[in-house]
């Protein structure tokens, strides 16, 4: 015992030295989402018609009731949350919509697709309809290299078939959620100076 003791103790304290840096978890998830969701808000505002449309329709799209609101929740949502993220402000708050947001795109759009986001043949997740499209992928390179330059097609990246499972919307709602229980993180937000300078009892707490 007293030499397990002798080892444990030496690397907690160790590990007890990365408080000191522990802001850096919550400032990499938020640099991360910061850009996903601004490209995403701005996006459906740019095409605002067209998303309505898609939001709506229930042959070829997901057939939501009132989608111009819906449209407008999901975009400001993401929008706002890319600004308060880049801020560091309200952090906890705002993650709480954008959860919401990522579950609504999971179930109206992604689930029925399965959980990969890139179809593939094989593995835990894959399925009838990904092992199908990879079988179509298969053939479509055999098309490409036969008639086309596949060397320069592939030379940046190769060709995959977009799968749209909820693997994104889950993976981005799981890092809100480690959000909105950390906070923004301290030093590189204002929910962290605005507790340090109105609620100086608080101040080592990491967030608002």
């Amino acid at each position: 015992m007293n030499t397990f003791v002798k080892i444990v103790t030496p690397l907690q304290k160790l590990l007890d030295m990365t408080r000191s840096v522990d802001f850096i978890a919550p400032l990499l998830l938020r640099l991360y989402l910061i850009p996903i969701f601004w490209m995403a808000g701005t996006k459906k505002f740019a095409a605002f018609e067209d998303t309505v449309a898609w939001f709506g329709n229930p042959d070829w799209g997901l057939g939501l009731p009132m989608p111009e609101l819906m449209v407008i929740l999901a975009a400001g949502s993401e929008v706002l949350g890319a600004i308060l993220l880049t801020l560091g402000l309200a952090v906890r708050w705002i993650s709480i919509p954008l959860m919401v947001t990522m579950v609504v795109a999971a179930v109206s759009s992604h689930l029925h697709n399965g959980w990969l986001a890139i179809a593939e043949a094989s593995g835990v997740f894959a399925t009838e309809r990904t092992m199908a499209a990879a079988e179509r992928l298969d053939r479509a390179k055999d098309i490409l290299r036969e008639h086309g330059n596949y060397d320069w097609l592939t030379e940046y990246g190769n060709f995959v078939v977009l799968n749209n499972g909820i693997e994104f919307a889950a993976t981005y709602f799981i890092m809100l959620v480690a959000l909105f229980f950390m906070g923004a993180g301290r030093y590189f937000s204002m929910d962290y100076w605005i507790r340090r300078k109105y609620m100086p009892e608080n101040k080592s707490t990491s967030d608002e």
